[in-house]
């Protein structure tokens, strides 16, 4: 049977570059479908250069709001109209909504963030935490770990110690938290600042597929048992620093969880409904199962 044309379906986008690799297209798809809603998930790659136009052109297209991803977490903000509290302080959206040419910015990698750490909320209050990376989804870390977490201190390691060192500046300034610590990756005193942290996140794409030898701690040596480590990358499920960190009897978390998440937060603001997240959990753990 031949598929009717639907005129009034609803388009929802992400931007990025690349996008070969991302589940959102699969994940609010399939959310849409589950909930019988007439929408539609399309990706844009869209280069750097062309962020501006692109934005404009979601306008005059009347695409109802887009996701945001890698590189322009960040760059977005100055092509949006209003930005919510927390995009505003981490300074970093993933998610826009586009009300009659409006648009407003939102960060939901921070609902992805504390969704994935709740279980250990006591554990974090007071703790030292260390993060790997200095991008958008560090930023959202940062902000969750001082306003929801509650934790005492907060390591920063990242390939430049420049960028790393303005980030503690930047939270410094606007969460009044001086209890930042920056390193350049790796020296050896990296491993006792790991070594010593209830809590280590990895933010970078370091390990993502197709590149899943790769990892931003070359071995397990940092790693001690009941220690909270947490990879931002959702695919493969089971990242080499995953690994390095479960072979010390750490406690592991994917990406995957907060990956549904961020996103169930992004399909409220668009849908004003709720997203089937165990549903969508399992469909996307399978997919990306199959692809090993």
């Amino acid at each position: 049977m031949k598929k009717k044309n639907n005129n009034n379906v609803n388009i929802i986008g992400v931007i990025g570059y690349p996008l070969k690799h991302s589940l959102s297209p699969l994940m609010h798809n399939t959310a849409f479908a589950l909930s019988k809603m007439n929408y539609n998930y399309i990706p844009f790659e869209v280069p750097g250069s062309f962020l501006k136009d692109a934005v404009r052109g979601m306008v005059a297209l009347n695409i109802k709001g887009f996701n945001v991803t890698l590189p322009h977490k960040e760059k977005i903000c100055e092509h949006l109209n209003i930005l919510s509290e927390e995009a505003i302080i981490i300074g970093a959206v993933n998610t826009v909504v586009n009300d009659a040419g409006q648009l407003t910015g939102y960060n939901t990698d921070v609902n992805g963030i504390i969704k994935s750490l709740e279980p250990y909320k006591k554990q974090l209050s007071g703790s030292v935490a260390t993060i790997i990376g200095a991008g958008g989804a560090a930023r959202s870390a940062i902000y969750a770990l001082i306003t929801y977490f509650k934790v005492q201190k907060i390591n920063i390691i990242n390939r430049t110690f420049q960028r790393a060192d303005s980030l503690k500046e930047y939270f410094t300034s606007r969460l009044l938290f001086n209890s930042i610590k920056t390193y350049e990756l790796m020296p050896p005193d990296n491993l006792e600042t790991i070594r010593n942290s209830k809590l280590v996140i990895n933010t970078t794409s370091a390990g993502m597929m197709p590149d899943v030898d790769d990892s931003p701690i070359p071995n397990s040596e940092p790693f001690v048992k009941d220690q909270i480590v947490f990879d931002t990358v959702y695919n493969p499920l089971k990242t080499k620093f995953l690994k390095l960190a479960q072979s010390k009897d750490a406690i592991t978390i994917d990406g995957l969880l907060m990956f549904v998440q961020q996103g169930a937060k992004s399909f409220e603001l668009w849908t004003s409904q709720k997203m089937r997240t165990k549903r969508i959990y399992s469909i996307l753990k399978k997919s990306i199962t199959d692809e090993v």
